[in-house]
């Protein structure tokens, strides 16, 4: 039989130390390995097929001459198109903060623990949602027919006599689309301000109040801020309904923007002209309540992320540098210290 040698103490035989010379002829230079990005087929196909029908409908814009251009530029910044635009924006403003205010005042009636109030909130947001808007401007504009004076006096009677206005006055054409609109507005306002109160945790609400905190210092300085996240997007969605909504106003001859418009149509027959100058103030108008929304939530979001939102301005930064990166040209101290350091190395 042969003998067989055992190896020297501490030293093993399966597993022998690899020299530095080794370690070095396995390591893998990352940089030289090709990156194979994911081929997204569908995602082309919708694309092209989204800038096809895109790029066609700008084609006929500028070929198609029953656009009349000229006209919508003679009438874009007309005078009476800027008086309607200035309606427009006051009935807008006037009638949110009436349906705004009046709405939280309901939605805590709804929320409130006494059954006469919670009723009398439910049956106001029931009657104001069942009623079609142009209705209830209608009724307000004709409310002389009902009551023509208006006043204060002995109850129960019509006897004013500490103070009396014919309704007429009262009531004009324009204070019948605040209350129409303001008091519309505010039965769906509550509803939104109401999920917005019962989407925060109500230990906030307990926890204030085992602090000794008051009950209406918990509401405006701990529970509503923490409700302004969920009720802002709704929020701007109804101030942009209250801005299309104001439209309706026209069967009290007010004369908003769409009212301005179609007075100047119905006497040169240019139908599609005026109407485009109305879709775009209007979407000029939307377009600048949707920026003011991002950066309301933005603000709001200071408490919930870590982050904020990038703004548009950041996002643009941001894919421009990206860019520069992917070409080897990032002009950032970080993409110099990559590229000197990358020329180090080689």
């Amino acid at each position: 039989m042969t003998d067989i040698a055992a190896p020297p103490l501490g030293r093993s035989v399966d597993h022998e130390p690899s020299r530095p010379e080794d370690r070095t002829r396995t390591r893998v230079d990352i940089s030289a390995v090709p990156v194979v990005h994911t081929r997204h087929w569908w995602r082309w196909t919708f694309a092209a097929l989204i800038l096809f029908v895109v790029a066609q409908f700008g084609w006929s814009l500028v070929t198609n001459s029953r656009y009349e251009w000229g006209t919508f530029a003679e009438y874009f910044f007309s005078g009476p198109v800027l008086i309607g635009i200035g309606y427009t924006l006051a009935i807008t403003a006037v009638s949110a903060i009436v349906g705004f205010v009046l709405g939280t005042i309901i939605a805590l009636g709804r929320l409130s623990k006494s059954p006469l109030l919670s009723s009398a909130a439910w049956a106001y947001i029931w009657f104001f949602r069942s009623v079609p808007l142009v209705v209830q401007i209608i009724v307000w504009y004709n409310l002389g027919y009902l009551y023509p004076k208006l006043g204060l006096g002995t109850p129960f009677t019509t006897d004013f006599w500490i103070v009396e206005f014919p309704t007429v006055q009262l009531v004009s054409a324009f204070a019948a689309a605040i209350l129409g609109l303001g008091l519309h507005q505010a039965a769906y306002s509550a509803e939104i301000i109401r999920g917005g109160l019962l989407s925060v945790d109500q230990g906030q609400s307990e926890a204030a109040a085992a602090l000794g905190i008051p009950a209406g210092r918990r509401l405006f300085r701990i529970i509503l801020p923490q409700a302004a996240r969920s009720i802002v997007p709704n929020a701007t969605n109804e101030v942009i309904g209250l801005v299309k909504g104001a439209s309706v106003v026209f069967v009290i001859a007010i004369p908003e923007l769409f009212y301005a418009v179609q007075v100047i149509y119905n006497r040169n027959s240019r139908v599609i002209p005026l109407l485009l100058v109305a879709v775009v103030w209007y979407t000029i108008i939307t377009t600048i309540l949707s920026i003011a929304q991002f950066y309301i939530e933005r603000h709001f979001a200071r408490g919930s992320a870590r982050a904020l939102p990038p703004t548009p301005l950041q996002q643009a930064r941001r894919w421009v540098g990206s860019q520069w990166a992917r070409l080897g040209d990032d002009p950032t101290p970080a993409g110099a210290a990559i590229r000197s350091t990358g020329k180090a190395s080689a």
